[in-house]
C-alpha cells in the first residue's frame, strides 16, 4: 500500500512538473516579464569573457531552458564543458553563476511587473554565506540601485560569481 502511494505521489509531482514548467516557458517566451528578463540576460551575457561570443550565448540558452525544466547547474556545467574552451571548474562556475542571475532575473521581472521597486537581501544562512553578503542579509534595496555585494561589485543577489542570496521582493500594497 505504501509503495503504492508513493508511485502516485511521485507520478502526481511530475505531472505537476511539468506543468510548471509549460507555464513558465509560455511566461518566458510570450509575456512582458520574459522580455524584460531575456533583454537583462542579454545584457549580462555579454559579461562573461571567459568564453567566445557564441559559447556565452549557448550558456544564455541553456540556463533559460534549465530554468523551465528543472535542470541543475552541474548538467549546465557538463553542457559548458562540451565547448571546450574552458576548465571544469570554470564552466562549474559559470553555469552556477548563470542559473542564479536568471531566477533573480525572474524574480526581478516579476516583481517590477506588479509595481515591486524594492526587495529584502536573503542569504542561505550558512557558514559559507560572504561576510559582505551576511552584512547586507534583512536590509531592503531598490531593483535598479544594486547595494555593493562585493568590493567593486554591485549585483543584485545570486546575480554574482557563486552567490547562492536571493531577493524577497518587497510587494507594494494598494
Amino acid at each position: 500500500m505504501i509503495s503504492d502511494v508513493s508511485r502516485r505521489d511521485e507520478r502526481m509531482w511530475k505531472d505537476a512538473s511539468k506543468e510548471i514548467g509549460r507555464l513558465l516557458r509560455a511566461e518566458i517566451g510570450q509575456s512582458e516579464v520574459g522580455r524584460a528578463m531575456r533583454a537583462a540576460l542579454d545584457r549580462q551575457t555579454a559579461l562573461i569573457t571567459s568564453l567566445p561570443t557564441e559559447a556565452a550565448d549557448r550558456v544564455r540558452k541553456l540556463t533559460l531552458e534549465g530554468i523551465t525544466t528543472g535542470r541543475r547547474a552541474t548538467d549546465i556545467a557538463d553542457e559548458i564543458m562540451r565547448t571546450g574552451e574552458v576548465t571544469k571548474s570554470r564552466a562549474t562556475l559559470i553555469a552556477r553563476t548563470e542559473v542564479s542571475r536568471t531566477a533573480t532575473e525572474l524574480t526581478k521581472a516579476r516583481a517590477e511587473s506588479i509595481g515591486s521597486t524594492q526587495f529584502i537581501w536573503r542569504t542561505v544562512g550558512d557558514s559559507d554565506v560572504r561576510p559582505t553578503h551576511r552584512v547586507l542579509n534583512g536590509k531592503a534595496f531598490r531593483w535598479d540601485d544594486p547595494p555593493e555585494c562585493d568590493p567593486g561589485h554591485h549585483a543584485l543577489p545570486g546575480a554574482i560569481w557563486n552567490c547562492r542570496c536571493w531577493a524577497e521582493p518587497i510587494i507594494p500594497e494598494d
